[in-house]
């Protein structure tokens, strides 16, 4: 069976508010329709064909000369059903912006303060509450006109029974009695008629609602389950990266990210890619884990295609430690054990050692158990980051890959995450994506990309021996050392190649210890 979900682009098109509209105000419109809806019509339906039936009992003519006039409900709802359709639209349109506007500057509270931004998101907000606000206006109005419209094709159908009536009561024919009770019949008869009718309007509404949801249940997803039975093995891999001239461009970019990309990483390899901003060394992650396919070239595991593997069992096979560290609101256990569902605590408490978070998380008040959320006061960023290392040890996947692990952290929080890298990294195929050369000096092999295409490879000393953009950009980060030793200088006077002003340490010394 084939599972997948809308792609990744698809919510970057769209304001996080306007999602979240989607699925709640929008379901909530169908679901009134579904349930509300249903129940109204068929207790509507019933009443209608009771008090019909003892209209027709009581006087059959006057019964059919009612019904006669009943269809002027139905043409009042059709009349009104294209302008409530359209101002139901533009309501939870405009029902989305609000939410978005407000999930926005919540997300963006420091930055609101810090700036003094609250006139500037007070007027956002005040746009988009006044346009939603004028939209529920006019649907107030139309379903307003609609309502007097109804009272006055019954008010004549009214007239007209009791017009009938009084020829035939001036005839001989019928008996005030029997006016007054049909006259009695008619106002139990015209709600649940009105009601039926009325059911068009709502469900004109609700469907505004539909089409936004349905635009998310029929956007084509950007990847999927391979069709039919998986043809590889089920154990687990060795963990053998390879691209092979591997292109991509992001949708609605006319710039491809990277272009005819090659390169293999072996179990027990380091393979850090650098290179500037915007040079596509990101996109390379999001490949790995298949949040896209690539449009041309084939990214495969132990020769595998990635294509062929079921996405749950891909993601499995392959941890990832995302450049921003991703904190679930639940507790510190929670949040470890959501690398592998189902470990035992024995496990959670193995992985927070190896992790070395293990004493932190037991002087928190409640240990383990203490909850956490993505902007809580209680860790650093380090310590953050640590978690996330303890989430991927108790994942035990093969191939590991690292999207800018040191990002916002300082010297001593990435001494403190070295050594639980380090232990992460033993025996698995490791891809580092990273500005920080500092990060560079130990890898097996350094690959540097610019506009999507590798420029250099090699290690560490070899691309600074080459003058190239390895050593620019390795010279913009270290100018005190690089005016020492110069540019393509001999290797051994890149002994310290981590080492700032100031006494920081490098990538070598924290992780093999000071350089002799």
């Amino acid at each position: 069976m084939c599972r997948s979900s809308p792609p990744s682009h698809f919510f970057q098109r769209h304001r996080q508010g306007d999602l979240l509209s989607r699925l709640t105000g929008d379901v909530e419109a169908i679901e009134q329709m579904a349930v509300s809806g249903l129940i109204g019509t068929a207790s509507a339906l019933f009443s209608a064909v009771f008090y019909a039936a003892a209209a027709f009992w009581l006087r059959w003519d006057l019964a059919a000369a009612t019904f006669v006039l009943a269809p002027l409900f139905r043409l009042a709802a059709k009349k009104f059903s294209a302008g409530v359709g359209a101002v139901a639209r533009e309501g939870r349109v405009a029902d989305g912006a609000v939410t978005s506007v407000v999930e926005e500057s919540l997300g963006n509270l420091v930055l609101t303060q810090a700036y003094g931004r609250q006139d500037a998101e007070r007027r956002r907000l005040s746009q988009e509450a006044t346009a939603w606000f004028r939209e529920a206006v006019r649907s107030a109005r139309l379903n307003q006109a609609y309502g007097q419209l109804v009272q006055v094709i019954e008010t004549v159908c009214v007239l007209a029974v009791i017009g009938i009536g009084v020829r035939e009561i001036s005839e001989g024919q019928m008996t005030l009695g029997r006016l007054l009770a049909f006259a009695a019949l008619l106002s139990y008869l015209y709600p649940p008629i009105r009601s039926l009718a009325q059911l068009g309007l709502l469900i004109t509404a609700a469907t505004a609602g539909a089409e936004r949801l349905v635009e998310i249940l029929d956007t084509r997803p950007a990847v999927a389950d391979p069709e039919g039975p998986a043809n590889h093995s089920t154990g687990r891999p060795d963990g053998v990266i390879t691209l092979a001239d591997v292109s991509f461009r992001y949708p609605g970019t006319d710039r491809p990210a990277l272009e005819n990309l090659s390169f293999t990483a072996n179990p027990g390899e380091l393979v850090v890619i650098t290179g500037p901003s915007g040079a596509g060394k990101s996109t390379i992650s999001k490949l790995l884990l298949r949040f896209y396919d690539p449009g041309s070239g084939a990214i495969a595991l132990d020769g595998v295609p990635l294509r062929d593997f079921p996405l749950d069992r891909l993601r499995e096979y392959i941890a990832l430690l995302p450049q921003e560290t991703l904190v679930l609101h639940d507790t510190v256990r929670a949040n470890i054990a959501c690398g592998r569902p189902g470990a035992s605590e024995r496990a959670i408490v193995d992985a927070a050692r190896a992790a070395d978070a293990h004493d932190f998380i037991t002087a928190l008040p409640e240990g383990y158990d203490t909850k956490i959320d993505p902007d809580t006061a209680r860790l650093s960023g380090g310590q953050l980051q640590r978690l996330a290392i303890a989430r991927a040890v108790l994942r035990d996947a093969p191939v590991l890959v690292l999207d800018e692990p040191t990002t916002g952290l300082d010297a001593i929080a990435i001494r403190r995450i070295i050594e639980p890298l380090r232990r992460l990294m033993t025996g698995r195929t490791t891809i580092m994506i990273t500005h920080d050369l500092t990060l560079t000096p130990d890898a097996d092999r350094v690959l540097v990309i610019d506009q999507g295409h590798i420029t250099e490879s090699g290690r560490h000393h070899d691309l600074l021996a080459l003058g190239g953009v390895y050593t620019r950009l390795y010279g913009s980060q270290n100018p005190d050392m690089t005016a020492e030793a110069g540019l393509g200088g001999p290797p051994e006077a890149y002994a310290y190649a981590g080492q700032v002003e100031g006494g920081a340490y490098g990538w070598s010394e924290y992780w093999a210890g000071p350089v002799a």
